[in-house]
């Protein structure tokens, strides 16, 4: 299937209002060649822009943490996807997406430890790693939901790898996620204006 223009400029163009980084050229291709719902490309956009957000301020904060920062990234930019296949779940609840968007990945050849994210974003709690936690942690804060278990386990891990007190790394990650929540109006409506299908 050949990328529609559609998608590319939804995945890559400059967006004013939101500013929103563009999705990684690689994966703006693949959910072209994937026939991607329009309003599926927006949301992993927004959600891939926060989680550059999330993994450079870890990088300034907790420079001694042991993190894949590009992992991340492409994890963000694609762990929705399986709802190329379950398209009733962009509008609606789901769980099919996850397996169906790892293994769909999978097939087009997303090495194994990258593919996951689809499968694990919304499975924080199953004893993950930080790379999954950031992008769960994407997922949530995109639109401004707290997740109050999940940031706790985002400290506990900046607070093991940066030796600070567990409330002090608390109190600067609610900081930033006060930050980042603050744009979620726009995300949203951004996101809301393009069609569930094409």
């Amino acid at each position: 299937m050949a990328t529609s223009p559609n998608l590319l400029s939804i995945a890559l163009d400059e967006t004013p209002d939101p500013p929103l980084r563009p999705l990684p050229v690689p994966v703006a291709e693949l959910l072209g060649e994937l026939g991607a719902p329009p309003r599926l490309v927006a949301h992993l956009r927004a959600v891939h822009d926060v989680a550059v957000q999330l993994v450079d301020w870890v990088g300034r904060r907790c420079p001694g943490l042991e993190m894949d920062r590009e992992a991340v990234v492409f994890g963000a930019a694609t762990h929705d996807v399986g709802k190329t296949v379950h398209i009733a779940e962009l509008s609606g609840p789901g769980a099919r997406h996850e397996e169906a968007g790892r293994d769909l990945l999978l097939a087009h050849g997303v090495p194994p430890g990258l593919a996951r994210f689809a499968a694990t974003h919304a499975s924080w709690d199953k004893g993950v790693g930080i790379e999954d936690l950031l992008v769960s942690l994407a997922d949530k804060v995109w639109k401004n939901k707290r997740v109050p278990g999940l940031e706790d386990l985002v400290v506990a891990e900046l607070s093991r790898a940066g030796g600070r007190p567990a409330w002090e790394e608390f109190m600067e990650l609610d900081e930033l996620l006060t930050r980042v929540g603050e744009d979620a109006d726009r995300r949203l409506a951004w996101q809301a204006a393009h069609p569930v299908r094409a």
